[in-house]
């Protein structure tokens, strides 16, 4: 398990997505959730992240078949 941050600009690189979808998609519980590092700080668990972009690549996989 990988417990590291990863701020805004590592996501959104990661994923592919733009900050608006990004904040869109966590407010529609599809996404996972920022955490705060404390004061206006924040960031992503990189293991939450791989999730995410793994479950995206298994669910186009299935959609394409």
């Amino acid at each position: 398990m990988k417990n590291a941050i990863l701020r805004l600009p590592v996501v959104k690189n990661r994923t592919g997505l733009s900050r608006s979808t990004i904040y869109l998609r966590m407010s529609q519980n599809v996404f996972p959730k920022q955490v705060s590092l404390g004061g206006r700080a924040i960031g992503w668990v990189e293991d939450e992240i791989e999730t995410w972009v793994a479950n995206q690549i298994q669910r186009s996989r299935r959609i394409e078949k």
